[in-house]
């Protein structure tokens, strides 16, 4: 039961502010904190926190002081980095800002993530052994194709569209390849073309074999076919939402692992219970500064859940 994460791993340099600036506006920031990031990392966390699956994971960071910090916060988390490259230059690089009302811009320089275009041997090798292989895209559309192709027979493909303007780009290249899409609501929009959640969610479910929308404090939606079944959120006081759908994605991966389903299997039903693991996830880690910081172990998610039902 192994979730591989192919994606891209920075050094996230935060700073908290009272508000976000606007266009050539200068605030001053109350602290200043740095810590390991990347959607690509981040979900990799997420998925070996929630316990129950091996979590490996495949990217790239620079020969920078960055790259070795980085590697070592993922493996003082028990991911399998056999797949890690190092690429001369600098590693990846988050700037971002949060305010006192848990918003946040991000500003991310890709570095080593940029530099990967396909698949390596040795990362070949960890993605052929994968149960389910959870993609972004943060890294380049080529790699992203390249790892999908090389998943088992068997192996489900998650795939988050985020950032979606790559996504936008290369839609019709990429969704033959996945099996469950995951999307925000801004993402869904920009990706069907409309300005409607309903028709948007209406016209991805018919180009992929599942779908999840999230919807913040809405919860989300798990689509297969016709059938939509809606899971809520928690309510909790957030401070950062940094990282946040990060968590989602990867604690969804993982219960999707250690369901044993094969995707040609696949039920609203089931893309619910990851979908319920995932919320609850991702609302404890909004309660806390950081992005990988804040991720939560399998015993405080199912806590969470315990208490809400």
């Amino acid at each position: 039961m192994t979730v591989v994460t192919v994606g891209s791993v920075n050094q996230d340099v935060v700073a908290r502010v009272d508000r976000i600036p606007g266009p050539g506006e200068t605030v001053l920031g109350s602290s200043l904190s740095r810590s390991g990031g990347g959607k690509g990392a981040n979900q990799a966390v997420a998925a070996r926190r929630a316990g129950g699956a091996d979590v490996a994971f495949v990217g790239a960071v620079g020969t920078d002081a960055d790259g070795a910090i980085l590697r070592a916060s993922l493996e003082r988390d028990g991911i399998d980095v056999s797949g890690l490259a190092e690429l001369a230059g600098p590693s990846g690089t988050a700037l971002i800002a949060v305010d006192e009302i848990a918003e946040n811009t991000v500003v991310v320089v890709p570095g080593a993530n940029a530099a990967l275009a396909r698949l390596t041997d040795a990362q070949r090798a960890v993605v052929e052994r994968s149960r389910v292989l959870l993609t972004q895209l943060e890294v380049p559309v080529s790699l992203v194709q390249d790892a999908a192709a090389a998943r088992p027979d068997g192996a489900w493909h998650v795939h988050n569209a985020a950032p979606s303007g790559p996504f936008v780009l290369a839609a019709d290249d990429l969704l033959p390849g996945i099996d469950v899409l995951i999307v925000n609501e801004h993402e869904a929009l920009e990706i069907a073309g409309v300005s409607d959640r309903v028709a948007a969610v209406s016209a991805l479910s018919q180009r992929v074999r599942a779908l999840v929308v999230t919807l913040g404090r809405q919860g989300s939606l798990a689509v297969v076919g016709g059938e939509t079944v809606a899971v809520p959120a928690h309510a909790v006081h957030a401070v950062d939402t940094t990282g946040a759908g990060d968590t989602f994605c990867g604690v969804f991966a993982a219960r999707l692992a250690m369901s044993g389903t094969r995707p040609e299997d696949v039920h609203a039903d089931l893309l619910a219970d990851a979908a319920r693991w995932g919320a609850a996830a991702s609302a404890i880690s909004v309660t806390r500064p950081g992005a990988q910081d804040a991720v939560p172990h399998a015993t405080e998610v199912a806590r969470l859940r315990e208490e809400s039902e």
